[in-house]
């Protein structure tokens, strides 16, 4: 079985699984973890930030950031299909007590500065006032698209210029700075706090870095234990998270064969492909995607519906060149 439901399916490699073995623990409650450390340290590094936080996941990362930069009942501006609003079960109302204000980013999810400066409200006896600016890069629900530097530096900007907080939701940032050929650092620098995954492309097991000023990050650490990410002997797979966060540099592998399967796809009759900017490649089906994605099961092949007539497939660190020709051969016979 092909599975291209997400690169998050990836299998540890023995050079993981032989870290978290050998991995150098301690309770992590305390401080005391040294492989969490580690991994912290260079996490911060590679991110052009102060401090770095370990968190069991993307989502929790974001949900921690959220609480993290503002006062409960305010309102956070966000793309409206982004993740932090649409998959994270309305985390945000949960967790924070925050009301979320949607921007239409356009076929890209691409917020812009007009659209900023006109969806942020003071706060008055009757507003609750803007708390936060969301931002995602890639953008998922959009098919990966990977926003530019100078993308989140004028969305940032525009939301900094009225004094409030920035959050990129960088479950996939590495993946735009492979597509722009920069460093992760070029989008950091213009927000506040960042979160990326180490388990979607990287091939870690489990787990997600925050960052940000040595502030935030002491403060997120306090959220991160009230929402249950408080982690004892976590150099277990903190261990496995450093090797994934040097892993970075392969991510061009996978937009490579991303673009390979588009294009092979896009050959079948019935099928329309967004051509992808990184590894998420979106098809559209003139059939219910659910049955089309049936079929693909029968011959081998595993992706998830994205809506009615859109299916996702994910390339990852698992699938090599022949998977993607047998995958195209697979959506050939399934149509």
């Amino acid at each position: 079985m092909i599975d291209l439901r997400s690169d998050t399916v990836t299998r540890p490699s023995e050079a993981m699984r032989d870290a978290a073995r050998d991995a150098s623990v301690g309770d992590d409650v305390y401080g005391e973890d040294p492989s969490v450390n580690e991994l912290q340290t260079r996490a911060a590094e590679v991110l052009g930030t102060e401090a770095a936080l370990f968190v069991p996941s993307g989502t929790m990362g974001n949900q921690v950031a959220a609480r993290t930069h503002t006062e409960r009942g305010q309102e956070l501006l966000c793309e409206r299909e982004s993740h932090i609003y649409k998959w994270e079960l309305a985390g945000l109302a949960q967790h924070a007590a925050l009301q979320p204000r949607t921007l239409d980013g356009g076929e890209r999810g691409v917020v812009t500065p007009a659209q900023v400066r006109d969806g942020c409200v003071e706060a008055s006896d009757h507003r609750p006032g803007t708390g936060l600016l969301s931002l995602e890069n890639t953008h998922n629900s959009k098919g990966g698209t990977a926003h530019s530097p100078d993308d989140v530096a004028a969305a940032a900007e525009a939301a900094h210029d009225l004094g409030i907080p920035v959050h990129l939701d960088g479950a996939r940032l590495f993946n735009a700075a492979t597509a722009h050929d920069v460093a992760a650092s070029a989008f950091v620098d213009h927000v506040d706090s960042v979160m990326c995954c180490l388990s979607k492309g990287l091939g870690a097991p489990v787990g997600s870095i925050l960052a940000g000023s040595l502030s935030f990050v002491d403060a997120a650490r306090r959220n991160r234990k009230l929402l249950g990410g408080g982690m004892r002997q976590a150099g277990m797979i903190a261990a496995p998270g450093l090797r994934a966060l040097e892993n970075r540099h392969r991510l061009g592998a996978d937009h490579r064969r991303a673009a390979r399967l588009a294009d092979g796809i896009d050959q079948v009759d019935g099928l329309t492909v967004t051509p992808p900017e990184t590894n998420v490649v979106l098809v559209e089906t003139d059939r219910p995607a659910e049955a089309f994605l049936d079929d693909c099961e029968s011959e081998g092949l595993l992706g998830v519906p994205f809506d009615d007539h859109v299916v996702r497939f994910c390339t990852h660190w698992d699938v090599d060149d022949g998977d993607v020709d047998r995958a195209i051969d697979a959506v050939a016979r399934a149509t």
